[in-house]
């Protein structure tokens, strides 16, 4: 069964407190997991647990008449509803459930709160789109049904089935079609059907019915037009409940005239979107800037829009079947064109004032925000590249997120917006020239230096031809790059030289600290240490100047090479674990990995090859993970080769094996942490051992939450107290960062699933 954990805290909020409200969107279950509790806390409560629908109350005056009805109540006399109810209720030790409470939200309050207050022992248990606002009350928001995480690493079968979400498509599945089964054949598919419906329980089981005719790819192929498709529900539940579309329609009709049209035009983000972008793209036309505030708190009171917490900002969450039916209403109003572009505005806006400020203390800021606002880049990048007039804008934009493409996971992408862009925009002018010079360092990182070179001759031909100082300054810095990775260092070193040389007569900070880091290591390269440590140093000073972070960082990388060349590993280390940890603070994956790689050559050096051999093997982790070995720093790879020679020979095949296994078996957290405090992680202090955040005890009761024993089963198997089992349940828990049973039990299984496989898999020679 799903809802463990949540069915739990709900247990736990009614204990403390006498009015729980469950709050979510239309169909993600709010009802079916109060009737859980009610069903297993039924022995808590003897004079009964009753269930009062009230979707069927539309006016407020019957209210309480409803409820005495639910309750069974016989009273055939002239008083009021309510003082019969109250009447009946004062000593009783009951629980009612308030089934559906959004449309008369403060009907119920009143009911409640009259209710709580002249029966002590009453609890009550209500389900809203959102909390009734009453003194006492405790809420929780049902998170729709839980899926693997898109961007980890892809679970195994077991572990897949075990996840809420796909459990219940296979449930229902099941029933529909005998004998239908998760397979490796159908398992991508299954995925991605719960994960288009956001996990809501009600859209998977409606979608679920249409295997009566579909297969499973036919039925994914088919979800883009879901309203159409999901019109069969069960007929033994409310008419309103019969299709998604019904259930969202009601939520669409308990809104006022402005929470509409707010809830239209927020249709046109993707992702997530914060206040700032709601202001301009959503105000104007029947909405004042200064209301949207004020607006975006009702929708989020009632479930349209969900809050997030980041550390710089509050943002906003639609879910993607409320977007895609605001994108149907917003279409219906004639208003789809004037969002979208203002919306596409934006984010170019957006894009350009990042790139503008790049190179200073607001620096990480912008990094950050850029990821946040990274599905609405993309979604403004698509808009400007579908408008023939707006190509170039949308040419300018790939070209303004060239730190955004190489300081995430998106780098592939960015070159391919690039490569679109430039298929579409053949004017030879400034615009093309930067876009070229720009997707020439994403090629360069990815090793594919025929194409760059391709790129860079175009883009110095047009800065030639038009007098474009800062592009042929960047034009030789990256046909430095280009030489450096083909072995003709003299001919680098010139080039960045004269790309220093333009990058000071423009003024051009960033072009300058880039020139100054690889003179830095192509210096380091030829022997010639005083030459590496003065261009770095001399970029530091730039760095420092303007309170820029990212290039200090790769500077420090870059020192921390040439220091290890001279044999002071001691700071060598200290410079690159200095470098991580900003690169770390970012999350820039390239950065990371070069300095993953220097540090390893430093542990080979310092005769640690154990530490070496781990290194390694976290490195063939990242580098496949990301797609681009060596980031950019091919010439660097006869290190890498050296250092994995000298660890093999000096460990032996068995122990060199088992080491690099251990390293490439940590997660990125904990691998990061090892390579900064050289301390592996608890439960991998030998070769070989499973890495485990856990105590004994805890791995022992994480065991039998996932086969599936209560706390109470828990508790009398271990003979302890189901108080101490619950507090380590709670650890195990916050130790692996997950909010539900279900996640502790998909990763029990996929840590026998790597201990096995580990005991099979040689690791990949990378030499």
């Amino acid at each position: 069964m799903g809802r463990r954990h949540e069915a739990a805290e709900v247990k736990r909020l009614l204990s403390a407190s006498r009015l729980v409200t469950l709050t979510g969107v239309g169909g993600v279950g709010k009802t079916r997991l109060a009737l859980r509790v009610a069903d297993e806390a039924r022995r808590a409560f003897p004079d009964g647990v009753w269930l009062a629908e009230l979707a069927e109350l539309d006016n407020p005056t019957l209210l309480a008449q409803g409820v005495t009805e639910a309750l069974q109540i016989r009273d055939h006399s002239s008083r009021p509803a309510m003082d019969i109810l109250v009447d009946h209720l004062r000593d009783r030790q009951a629980l009612i459930v308030l089934d559906n409470c959004e449309h008369l939200l403060e009907d119920c309050a009143r009911l409640a709160d009259r209710l709580l207050r002249a029966a002590p022992r009453l609890r009550l248990l209500a389900t809203s789109r959102q909390a009734l606002g009453t003194a006492g009350e405790q809420s929780l928001a049902v998170p729709t049904l839980g899926l693997p995480d898109p961007d980890g690493p892809r679970p195994s079968l077991a572990a897949l089935a075990r996840w809420d979400g796909v459990r219940l498509f296979v449930e229902r599945a099941a029933a529909i079609v005998p004998g239908f089964e998760l397979s490796e054949d159908n398992r991508d598919a299954v995925e991605l059907i719960c994960r288009r419906l956001d996990g809501i329980p009600l859209g998977i089981e409606l979608a679920v019915v249409r295997l009566r005719a579909l297969s499973v790819q036919q039925l994914l192929d088919r979800l883009d037009d879901r309203f159409r498709l999901l019109t069969t529900g069960s007929r033994t539940v409310l008419p309103r409940h019969r299709t998604l579309r019904a259930l969202i329609d009601w939520s669409y009709e308990l809104c006022t005239e402005r929470e509409r049209l707010l809830w239209a035009r927020a249709s046109v983000f993707a992702g997530s979107l914060d206040l700032e972008a709601a202001e301009a793209v959503c105000s104007g036309e029947g909405i004042d800037r200064g209301e949207i505030l004020d607006l975006v708190a009702e929708l989020v009171d009632k479930s349209v829009l969900l809050r997030e917490e980041h550390p710089t900002a509050v943002r906003y969450r639609m879910l993607d079947t409320l977007r895609s039916y605001g994108r149907e209403r917003l279409a219906e109003s004639g208003e789809e064109t004037v969002r979208v572009r203002r919306h596409r505005d934006y984010y170019r806006g957006l894009a350009a004032d990042a790139r503008a400020a790049l190179f200073g203390p607001a620096q990480v800021q912008w990094f950050t925000r850029l990821h946040l606002e990274h599905a609405n880049l993309r979604t403004a990048l698509e808009n400007c590249l579908a408008e023939p007039e707006q190509t170039e804008c949308g040419l300018d934009m790939a070209a303004d997120l060239l730190y955004h493409w190489i300081t995430s996971y998106y780098l592939g992408e960015g070159r391919r917006w690039l490569d679109q862009a430039l298929a579409l925009c053949t004017e030879p002018d400034g615009s093309r020239a930067r876009a070229l010079w720009t997707n020439s360092w994403l090629a360069v990182i990815q090793s594919d230096v025929d194409a760059a070179t391709a790129m860079l001759e175009e883009s110095r031909s047009l800065g030639t031809r038009l007098g474009l100082e800062p592009v042929l300054a960047y034009a030789a810095l990256y046909s430095g790059m280009v030489a450096m990775y083909r072995g003709e260092t003299r001919s680098a070193i010139a080039l960045y030289e004269e790309a220093v040389a333009r990058h000071r007569a423009t003024g051009d900070p960033v072009g300058l600290a880039l020139a100054l880091i690889r003179l830095s290591l192509a210096h380091s390269f030829i022997g010639d240490s005083p030459g590496a440590i003065a261009h770095g140093e001399e970029s530091l000073e730039v760095c420092d100047a303007y309170g820029e972070g990212w290039h200090r960082a790769y500077t420090m990388m870059a020192l921390g090479v040439d220091v290890w060349r001279q044999g002071d590993t001691v700071r060598a280390a200290a410079l690159e674990k200095e470098s991580l940890t900003f690169n770390r603070s970012l999350d820039d994956p390239l950065g990371v990995g070069v300095n993953l790689e220097v540090l390893a050559w430093i542990a080979a050096t310092e005769q640690d090859h154990s530490r070496a051999a781990r290194l390694l093997g976290v490195l063939a982790t990242l580098w496949h993970a990301i797609g681009a070995p060596h980031s950019g720093y091919g010439h660097l790879a006869r290190y890498h080769e050296e250092c994995q020679a000298a660890a093999r020979g000096a460990l032996g095949k068995p122990a060199f094996n088992a080491a690099y296994r251990q390293g490439a078996r940590l997660s990125l957290a904990e691998a990061l942490e090892y390579a900064l405090e050289d301390e592996l992680p608890s439960g991998e202090a030998a070769v070989g051992e499973q890495p485990s955040p856990l105590t004994p005890r805890e791995s022992e009761i994480a065991q039998l939450v996932a086969q599936g024993l209560s706390n109470k089963e828990i508790a009398s198997s271990l003979v302890i107290a189901q108080r101490t089992a619950e507090g380590h349940i709670e650890h195990i828990l916050s130790k692996l960062g997950f909010t539900s049973r279900a996640q502790v039990a998909v990763w029990v299984a996929e840590q026998h699933r790597d201990t096995e496989a580990d005991d099979e898999r040689p690791p990949e020679d990378t030499a």
